[in-house]
């Protein structure tokens, strides 16, 4: 996947022949050391088509080696990606986007060049290249290898070649930046007949719409807030005079704002952090109170980032992770699980799950106002907030409901995509989306008749969000996101040999969505995003009528209540400033803390004091496991530098399943000279496995 930018001319090692192209194949003419981008037309085995503003930089003939069969082809590095092309294969002009071979420059975690046995280079940015590489080993961010052996063992000069121009091109693409995304479109498609397949909520009438869609009557759409996306969600009888007051005593202003309307009649809003140091008068604390009350008598307040770990943490946990998949790890295969187990992703998807259940267990238990609150309101709110919503209606748990979910929650919300995930080079990253995606997974794999989307959805979504070729991950804001795509008016076609210049003008469509799946996958790839094991019965409206939100129990009258470590305790008031504008800070009687209890919410008798009885669950819901076993490791995902062990994951495709088949036949054929005949005539025996079982 990839986006469009201007070409660059890269300085490489000083060099006397550089690969030109002719009717008869590639020729060498004498240059000096800059290896100058230019139109190329590969010929023979290597299909052309780049990208505008894409230029092929070097070139080499090598072969994809680590998977069966090893694969002839050409290795290409342009200014803009590495791909590897095989032997008469060629992108298609529909799907010019989908190549299992891309590597976008900035998706490269690591590059190896190797020569021997035992001669092992990684080549950072700026690293000179201490000898000529025989094979090539490309460890992408997203867990992807490339390993390619150059032919004649890497003595061909464009073995060298391609090799210096991939660690300077990477090293001139950290510094540039500059991604404005790439038109997208096939042919003969203009700007104004192309639908968003997901509302992209960039309109008062796409918010308004979601609003009527999710039942919301006693909200209403803003915009009086420009640190939060240009539309969100307030209570109707807010004046826009006391939302813009409110939200000047949150940090950045992001004040309360409804994220999702139960269909029982609760709501979850999102908030940034109570900024103490500001001196509210008595009309904006009113003002407050109201917004998060939203016409509740009950409100809770959720300690967001209470329990869960830290942008570091996870940070770290996604680095160790990745560095245990790497096919060279260092850890024993005895002691693979316990490092697993060291890295704390799996418990920090644990962490998230559990305390979404809990936070599922307030919304859906009593009809009140669950507010959610993070300091920044841009990572681990969005995170709970989706979960929060896959466990508790059926409607999000469709293809369209969960790509909606991701634009509002997190594209709209602001997240932001292009630190957390490392794009930009800043010390903020963390790749908090991941996360949420991993929990997701690990959702689909406890309720796999629940979702309508299958787990190679996840996977390209998770592609996409790490090697961004469009606005909807490319950029921090919705505002930088806007200020883009406001740029560019029409849609061009981007299928073309050799270099393309870029298109005079506008060139990137601001309707243009990570969404447009068929642009990326062909039609055999995009049925593969629908689960087959998806219960239809589980449909959106049919576990709850909109209109009868009789089965919630109303709160008691004016009850506050703080969610902090698994436990519910009593507030004395809504806000930190009533009393002395400090009170946050100093005082133990705004944030009183609970006991650590190693129970659930949920197993707590919903978390409620006793004298409000007990309340069963509502259809609908999803109450996960997280003990031990139950948090899985996703191998299709992380183990894909791994080919050997994603033997045995079921295939996707009737060959692939075929294939299967007959590696598993040829492990049996292996395996059974191993098993005396007695041995095995009892193994086959349903008493002797009966008697053994008791």
């Amino acid at each position: 996947m990839w986006w469009g930018g201007r070409g660059q001319s890269f300085n490489i090692a000083p060099q006397k022949e550089e690969p030109e192209m002719g009717h008869s194949g590639p020729k060498f003419v004498q240059r000096t050391g800059m290896l100058e981008p230019r139109s190329r037309q590969l010929d023979g085995h290597v299909a052309s088509g780049c990208l505008p503003g894409e230029q092929i930089l070097a070139w080499a003939p090598g072969v994809r080696k680590g998977l069966e069969p090893e694969l002839p082809g050409t290795l290409i590095c342009t200014n803009l990606r590495v791909t590897f092309q095989p032997c008469g294969w060629q992108r298609s002009q529909e799907t010019p986007l989908s190549s299992e071979y891309d590597f976008a420059l900035v998706n490269i975690g690591r590059l190896e060049a190797v020569s021997g046995l035992s001669r092992v280079q990684l080549l950072r940015p700026g690293s000179p290249l201490k000898f000529i590489p025989e094979e090539i080993l490309i460890h992408g961010r997203d867990f992807r290898l490339l390993r390619v052996a150059f032919e004649a063992g890497g003595l061909e000069p464009q073995a060298f070649q391609v090799t210096m121009a991939i660690v300077q091109a990477r090293a001139q693409n950290s510094q540039v930046q500059q991604y404005a995304g790439i038109p997208l479109s096939k042919a003969g498609q203009s700007s104004g007949s192309r639908k968003p397949p997901v509302p992209l909520l960039e309109t008062s009438e796409d918010w308004e719409a979601e609003r009527k869609k999710q039942g919301a009557r006693g909200w209403r759409v803003s915009t009086v807030n420009e640190s939060l996306p240009r539309y969100f969600w307030v209570p109707k009888r807010t004046l826009d005079s006391e939302v813009r007051r409110a939200f000047g005593h949150f940090h950045q202003g992001r004040g309360p704002r409804l994220s999702w309307h139960h269909p029982g009649g609760s709501d979850l809003l999102r908030c940034g952090g109570f900024y103490t140091a500001s001196d509210p008068n008595k009309e904006d604390i009113r003002a407050v109170e109201s917004m998060l009350q939203a016409g509740h008598s009950d409100v809770v307040l959720v300690d967001t980032v209470d329990e869960l770990p830290s942008l570091a943490d996870v940070q770290l946990a996604h680095l160790r992770l990745r560095a245990l998949c790497l096919p060279d790890s260092s850890a024993a295969e005895e002691k693979w699980l316990s490092a697993l187990e060291g890295t704390r992703w799996l418990d920090y998807v644990r962490s998230c799950l559990r305390k979404a259940s809990d936070i599922s267990v307030l919304v859906t238990s009593r009809v009140r106002s669950v507010v959610l609150q993070e300091r920044g309101d841009r990572d681990f709110n969005g995170l709970l907030s989706s979960l929060v919503q896959l466990l508790s209606v059926p409607e999000a748990r469709t293809l369209l409901g969960f790509q909606s979910l991701v634009q509002r929650e997190w594209v709209a919300a602001g997240h932001p995509f292009l630190t957390r995930l490392g794009v930009t080079g800043a010390s903020e990253e963390a790749p908090v989306f991941l996360l949420f995606l991993d929990c997701v997974w690990q959702l689909l794999q406890q309720f796999p008749a629940e979702f309508e989307f299958s787990e190679f959805f996840l996977l390209a979504l998770h592609d996409s969000a790490r090697v961004p070729d469009t606005l909807t991950f490319l950029r921090d804001t919705p505002w930088e996101r806007g200020k883009q795509g406001g740029q560019f008016n029409s849609y061009t076609q981007i299928y073309n040999p050799g270099y393309c210049q870029p298109p005079a003008g506008n060139s990137v469509n601001s309707q243009l969505s990570v969404w447009d799946w068929d642009l990326r996958y062909n039609s055999e790839q995009i049925l593969q995003f629908h689960n087959p094991g998806y219960d239809p019965e589980h449909c959106p409206d049919s576990w709850l009528p909109r209109q009868q939100p009789s089965f919630m129990v109303p709160g008691p009258p004016s009850s506050v209540w703080l969610f902090s470590r698994g436990a519910l305790t009593p507030l004395n008031q809504l806000c930190p400033w009533r009393d002395n504008p400090s009170l946050l800070a100093v005082s133990s009687r705004w944030l009183p803390r609970a006991a650590i209890s190693s129970e659930s919410l949920a197993d707590q008798e919903w978390g409620l004091p006793s004298h409000w009885g007990a309340c069963p669950l509502p259809p609908g819901l999803l109450l996960p496991g997280y003990l031990g076993p139950q948090i899985r490791l996703w191998r299709r995902c992380y183990l894909r530098g791994r080919p050997e062990v994603q033997k045995g994951l079921s295939a996707p495709t009737i060959s692939g399943l075929q294939d299967e088949l007959s590696h598993l036949q040829e492990l049996l054929r292996k395996w059974t000279p191993r098993i005396s005949p007695e041995d095995h005539s009892k193994k086959r025996d349903p008493n002797t496995i009966l008697s053994q079982s008791r």
